[in-house]
């Protein structure tokens, strides 16, 4: 699962990363949430290009989609076939950057406690993503994306049993090339990623609402304990 993450590294830091030459300024971002725009990396005619898609992918058949049908989500191992995702999947892949995400440990009493997930020794990193192009009845179009997710490594398996796909540098390319990669070498990359590579540590309620948006949502804090 993957419902917020952050991104805040320098414009410098995602341009070596995704080994482009320019790159928009982009403010830092400690609480990106669904059906906002976030900042994706798809393949472009001259290298990897910038875009920026609403967290929340519409498929491009849907005529009239209802509140709450735009799914930030997809399972890595049934994206290929899943009727929602596969024209995406085949056709539209991107690169997600992130420094970290968010998910929330059932702390007793109804309560939950937000937990921060980031990796070890790699401040930033880039999650495997699917991206759709849907157009209104009136003409209007629209650029969604959804985040690729696999079975939760066990470092997190006991806070949410899904986590999103984590993809190394020397797989962007794979990732992001083009429509004619096999299917089969296309899953070869959707791994969990390794449990020991990655930490994980409580952060304040301020980051449940959405409109905080600052560094205060990443800073450690004492988890609570419950004594039932």
């Amino acid at each position: 699962m993957c419902a917020r993450f952050f991104l805040f590294s320098p414009d410098e830091a995602i341009m070596r990363l995704f080994r482009m030459v320019n790159f928009p300024q982009i403010a830092p971002r400690f609480n990106i949430a669904p059906s906002q725009p976030v900042l994706a990396i798809t393949n472009g005619q001259h290298g990897f290009h910038v875009n920026h898609f609403q967290w929340g992918l519409i498929p491009g058949w849907l005529k009239n989609p209802a509140p709450g049908q735009a799914m930030i989500n997809a399972r890595s191992e049934t994206a290929a076939t899943k009727p929602a995702f596969k024209n995406a999947f085949r056709y539209r892949r991107c690169l997600i950057p992130a420094n970290g995400f968010y998910e929330w440990k059932s702390a007793g009493n109804r309560s939950k406690q937000a937990m921060c997930v980031r990796l070890n020794d790699e401040p930033l990193f880039a999650m495997a993503g699917i991206w759709e192009q849907w157009q209104s009845p009136d003409g209007t179009e629209l650029e969604t994306c959804a985040v690729l997710t696999t079975a939760a490594n066990g470092l997190l398996e006991t806070i949410h049993p899904r986590m999103p796909v984590i993809l190394r540098p020397d797989q962007f390319d794979r990732w992001l090339s083009s429509d004619t990669t096999p299917l089969p070498q296309l899953a070869r990359l959707l791994q969990t990623f390794p449990a020991e590579e990655m930490q994980v540590f409580p952060v304040s309620s301020y980051v449940n609402k959405v409109v905080h948006d600052s560094p205060e949502c990443i800073t450690p804090i004492q988890e609570q304990k419950t004594l039932f």
